[in-house]
């Protein structure tokens, strides 16, 4: 029953991720937590090294078949993505350090932030430079990449949480937005996701058999998200559908505000 939860999951997160620029994070961590329970404080811990995998494969897959056209906006871009892997190589350290509980609330809060962020802060709903006005978007300060690098890669929620309303309020439409945050999340999820599989210890179940787990990743739950989200993502992409700018950025308040609540449900 695991397994086909987290195949639909996947389907989930491949459409997130084409739609959001959610290359997994918000949707796969609440359901790796619920998926390994078993670990008890650890299921944390698990659920974000598991969701920066995913994230690694997903943003990688969607951004090779993004059109290099759309691409283009991150022309000269080289260190914004560098501070982005240097941040998200931090933040996959700080998640091996910190307490379960304090990740865990800490994406609770921050998902909720952001979602009153977009939903009363001006420029995501309608950003500037849409409805023909000829200011052209601005480009992300390479600044910002250290920052939201290490953020992102600590709660396991990629990028797009932080790039899509940055892009969104710098006057992109929420189409290239998502599209966009794809290559920004492989460059931080990248390093984060080699540290998660590579240096750390796997947490044992409580009678003292091994969770099964490379690292801190879930290499199982990965599989089955994966194996749903890239069959979508191809699809997607292929078929974009047309989705009205204001209905699409609406959506993306709309997934954070379910995520919020399936993680507080589930809350240690």
């Amino acid at each position: 029953m695991d397994l086909l939860v987290l195949l639909g999951v996947g389907l989930l997160t491949g459409t997130t991720t084409v739609l959001f620029g959610f290359g997994g994070g918000f949707v796969t961590v609440p359901v790796v937590v619920w998926a390994d329970s078993a670990l008890g404080g650890d299921a944390t811990r698990v659920a974000v090294a598991t969701s920066v995998v995913v994230m690694v494969v997903n943003a990688g897959f969607a951004t090779a078949v993004t059109p290099p056209g759309t691409l283009a906006a991150l022309r000269g871009g080289g260190p914004l993505l560098l501070l982005l892997a240097a941040g998200g190589a931090a933040g996959a350290f700080a998640t091996r350090l910190a307490p379960a509980a304090l990740t865990h609330w800490a994406f609770v809060a921050y998902t909720a932030v952001t979602l009153a962020d977009v939903l009363l802060r001006p420029g995501f709903l309608r950003p500037r430079g849409q409805a023909g006005s000829s200011v052209p978007p601005r480009p992300l300060p390479a600044l910002v990449g250290a920052p939201v690098g290490a953020v992102a890669a600590f709660l396991g929620v990629g990028g797009s949480v932080m790039t899509v309303p940055a892009m969104r309020r710098a006057g992109h439409p929420m189409r290239v937005a998502a599209a966009l945050a794809n290559p920004l999340t492989l460059a931080l999820s990248l390093p984060a996701a080699t540290l998660h599989l590579a240096t750390a210890s796997a947490p044992v179940l409580a009678d003292g058999v091994l969770a099964g787990l490379v690292g801190l990743v879930d290499l199982r739950a990965a599989a089955a998200l994966l194996l749903g989200a890239l069959p979508v993502i191809a699809l997607l992409r292929r078929h974009p559908p047309r989705i009205p700018d204001r209905v699409h950025a609406w959506a993306y308040a709309g997934l954070l505000g379910v995520v919020v609540a399936a993680m507080a449900l589930s809350g240690p």
